[in-house]
């Protein structure tokens, strides 16, 4: 009996430090949200200015932001998409390809070469970043789609490598001989066993790929020069210094846009990415 007590209140210990631990995760957000339903120019808002703006919500906010006068959001969103979608399938394409090499393929060399390519990871990707953009201006892309989305898997494409090597790892290798024995080449093994087996570990990479893409603020900086060119990240930034002083709802507002993408993606993978992570590290 004792130590069924102990087991509940270690249980009940337990669900209190993850209520806490949500509470204090979920609140920022629930903040932005609030704040961004204040009228606009509203000062730094209290808990109760929190309380009235759900009472009686300016919804407004958003239609302000999204058709400003000044800023073609719309076009930023359009850039974001473009750019983020265009990753996704580049860093797809590469780190399957390279992670089945170093999975399946036997050749002289293979596992120094993959040792090389993981030390890439202790590079940061801020020294790597005036290189890439020397070479994308020498090859005329700044301010281009290709300029975006070509330079951003260099910075990331050893980890998605190194995390569907793992995953492909763990995929039995009976199932490529009988694929062999059916008369699949290596590239039939690829397309028909490895890739509908790593559905999880694809999402992950996908998930990872769009997040970060999303999120960046650097590169496109960098790369692009016109308004027309701007991602969501760089163009919804001018808010910051579009008034005297922050103007907190529209600022919340914009930073609300730029999140909800992404929030959605992880809630729509969160399935596979967990699985994706947890499998791609039971065999080495």
């Amino acid at each position: 009996m004792m130590w069924t007590r102990r087991g509940k209140w270690r249980a009940a210990a337990m669900y209190v430090a993850l209520v806490a631990l949500a509470w204090f995760t979920l609140a920022p957000f629930a903040w932005m949200l609030c704040t961004s339903l204040l009228p606009e120019g509203s000062p730094l808002p209290t808990a109760g200015d929190l309380l009235a703006a759900l009472r009686q919500p300016h919804i407004e906010n958003y239609r302000y932001v999204a058709t400003f006068p000044e800023l073609p959001v719309l076009r930023f969103a359009f850039n974001s998409v473009v750019t983020a979608v265009g990753v996704v399938m580049l860093q797809l394409v590469l780190c399957t390809t390279a992670g089945y090499a170093f999975a399946r393929l036997r050749f002289p060399g293979r596992d120094v070469l993959f040792a090389v390519f993981l030390l890439t990871m202790m590079i940061p990707s801020q020294a790597m970043i005036v290189p890439l953009f020397v070479v994308v201006r020498k090859l005329g892309w700044l301010n281009t789609y290709a300029g975006l989305i070509i330079p951003f898997p260099y910075l990331s494409t050893a980890f998605g490598t190194f995390l569907l090597r793992q995953f492909f790892v763990t995929i039995p290798r009976s199932l490529d001989d009988a694929a062999c024995i059916d008369g699949c080449s290596h590239w039939g093994v690829f397309r028909h066993v490895i890739l509908p087996s790593s559905r999880p570990a694809l999402a992950t990479i996908a998930a990872f790929a769009f997040i970060w893409t999303w999120t960046e603020f650097y590169w496109p900086l960098l790369a692009t020069s016109s308004v027309d060119m701007r991602t969501l990240e760089v163009g919804l930034s001018v808010f910051k210094h579009a008034y005297g002083m922050t103007n907190w709802p529209l600022q919340m507002t914009a930073a609300l846009i730029v999140l909800i993408p992404v929030l959605l993606i992880f809630l729509l993978l969160q399935r596979y990415f967990v699985r994706g992570v947890v499998m791609s590290g039971l065999k080495a």
